[in-house]
């Protein structure tokens, strides 16, 4: 990923914090026949420090956790807050007409050597844990322990563990770092204004990043 200076996020807690809000991840893997991609959500967990670990499952029908070939790296990709920026925001650009459309987003890249665990007490915790992590901000949260155990245990036998230990962890943030501040500033209305979800959370980033 071509990260320039000014865009590079490097703080961990940043990065962990992204991977943790928006958890489903895109795990790219080299197999017999090319490049796959797969929509994973995964489970951070902080040890060993300082990246951590990824763990998740896929479908045991699914031929890719089969093809994985263990010794070669893979990448887990996983998408912040993203939206359009109009060039119409920037004063800069009424003043002089010197401005052109982007797209702000965030973004990390994690990367380690792919393993899988066909083991029904780990991918029961797998589960467990995932489940655990996406229920704790709902009023009423769900437990793998409210369905029925023999319900549980048919579907535990048709999925298959994986885990990623992080061994390098990118971060990209563009976020108008390389405007100057009234520009921003005009960004950040421009989002507010459009009032979608994604305009609204991609604003929010920005404010916490620049300190608003």
């Amino acid at each position: 990923m071509y990260i320039p200076p000014l865009f590079e996020e490097s703080r961990v807690e940043v990065l962990h914090r992204l991977i943790r809000s928006h958890s489903l991840g895109t795990l790219v893997t080299l197999s017999a026949s090319g490049m796959e991609a797969n929509h994973i959500p995964f489970h951070l967990a902080p040890e060993p420090v300082p990246f951590g670990t990824l763990q998740g499952h896929m479908a045991r029908a699914n031929p890719a956790w089969k093809n994985i070939h263990p010794e070669i790296e893979s990448l887990i990709i996983f998408h912040g807050p993203d939206g359009y920026v109009s060039p119409s925001w920037y004063p800069t650009a009424k003043e002089n007409g010197k401005g052109v459309p982007t797209w702000n987003y965030a973004v990390v890249h994690a990367y380690g050597q792919l393993r899988i665990i066909d083991d029904a007490a780990w991918v029961r915790e797998q589960s467990r844990s995932l489940t655990v992590q996406q229920e704790s901000a709902l009023d009423s949260p769900w437990s793998v322990a409210d369905a029925p155990p023999d319900f549980i245990e048919r579907l535990t036998g048709s999925i298959v563990g994986i885990e990623l230990t992080i061994t390098r962890l990118l971060g990209k943030w563009k976020i108008s770092q390389n405007q100057p501040e009234p520009n921003r500033n005009g960004v950040l209305q421009g989002l507010r204004a459009r009032g979608t979800h994604r305009a609204l959370e991609l604003a929010e980033s920005m404010e916490k990043f620049f300190g608003k």
